[in-house]
């Protein structure tokens, strides 16, 4: 590491991008993706780099003041990310790493590991003791509720025309007859390609006890988030009750979160959130609990950057892709048979495309 890989100075700038697909879901729908791009610069010259997703620009120009009181605080510091992310964590303890302060101390240290990588020249992959390899990925970017069941197979298909051989289809729709309807149209519409489903946290546990044996018996491959995301003991009782496997994860709180949903037995599998996890550091600690429990892992979202995570979690599941950071980056994720290829060059593999950032800039 060269003697002056220190924090210089973190910038971060709001953007908003259109989403390729609505993506109509049980809490509302999504067109524009909100995201906060994140640059960490050194005294070297090596600049690190994240994103995180903020969902409203209010929320972003938040994250964004919470970026440069983080600045303060470790301006000078090497760029060491362990030390770093305790550093951070104390330093905000009092007031709780938890919301924006979470979001913006994730979002710092992807940009620091980043860093780190680019000045050993390895991929984050290869830093972490991974090789770079492929990753099985579903394709995330649409399949949101709709009316005409027909119309959600026919986006079905469309997403599986990008080298994949999975697609995620969002639940929730006012009555169960209309669940199945969506179900059964997608798979009968895509074959032997596999089938996620996600409540986003939409039914109480005795709706989710109804729907989810209807659909026991309709190939789905999981169960995600069919009640809130906090209620351990009923998802366990779900994952007691029901043949299809129970998914939740992106809501855990750090790793901290995730080992007491473990502790009680909440899940068959689990998918953290890198910003809300805490980041590369997180991650890679929750990877750990879910080697000790022997549990598959998953990612939830920021693919470019969780291709690299997964190649170092000995128990890597499947990785969750979205397309929102193609506008804005030099080199998007590629997707080859049915996976995502993680790049071989130096770092996360996060450019930007400094023209596209400039369009889509609110922040």
């Amino acid at each position: 590491m060269p003697n002056n890989l220190t924090v210089r100075a973190v910038r971060a700038v709001g953007v908003e991008v259109p989403t390729t697909y609505v993506l109509g879901t049980s809490r509302g729908a999504i067109s524009k993706a909100n995201l906060v791009l994140i640059d960490l610069d050194t005294e070297a010259g090596i600049t690190g780099r994240s994103y995180v997703f903020s969902h409203m620009a209010d929320v972003s120009r938040s994250i964004i003041a919470m970026l440069s009181e983080i600045e303060r605080v470790v301006k000078g510091d090497p760029v060491a990310p362990l030390d770093l992310y305790a550093k951070l964590h104390e330093r905000f303890a009092l007031i709780g790493v938890q919301g924006i302060i979470r979001m913006a101390l994730a979002g710092f240290d992807v940009a620091a590991w980043d860093a780190l990588a680019i000045s050993q020249n390895l991929p984050l992959a290869r830093l972490l003791g991974a090789t770079s390899r492929p990753i099985p990925a579903y394709n995330s970017c649409g399949l949101g509720l709709m009316p005409d069941p027909e119309k959600v197979a026919d986006e079905a298909e469309k997403l599986l025309g990008g080298n994949f051989r999975g697609v995620k289809l969002r639940l929730g729709y006012p009555t169960l007859k209309q669940d199945i309807a969506g179900v059964r149209a997608v798979k009968k519409r895509i074959g032997d390609a596999t089938l996620m489903t996600d409540y986003n946290q939409a039914l109480t546990l005795s709706d989710a006890l109804e729907r989810g044996r209807a659909l026991d018996d309709e190939g789905i491959y999981w169960l995600e988030e069919p009640i809130r995301h906090d209620d351990y003991a009923g998802n366990a009782t779900l994952r007691r009750v029901l043949n299809v496997p129970i998914q939740i994860g992106e809501n855990f709180s750090l790793p901290e979160g995730m080992q007491v949903a473990l502790d009680a037995g909440a899940s068959d599998w689990v998918m953290p959130d890198l910003e809300r996890i805490g980041g590369v550091t997180g991650f890679m600690r929750a990877a750990a609990l879910a080697q000790a429990r022997r549990i598959e892992m998953s990612s939830h979202l920021f693919p470019e950057v969780s291709a690299h995570l997964l190649a170092a979690t000995p128990t890597a599941h499947w990785l969750e892709y979205v397309d929102w950071m193609d506008k804005l980056i030099q080199e998007p994720l590629r997707i080859a048979d049915g996976c995502a290829v993680v790049s071989g060059k130096p770092g996360n593999g996060l450019v930007w495309d400094e023209k596209a950032v400039e369009k889509y800039r609110v922040v």
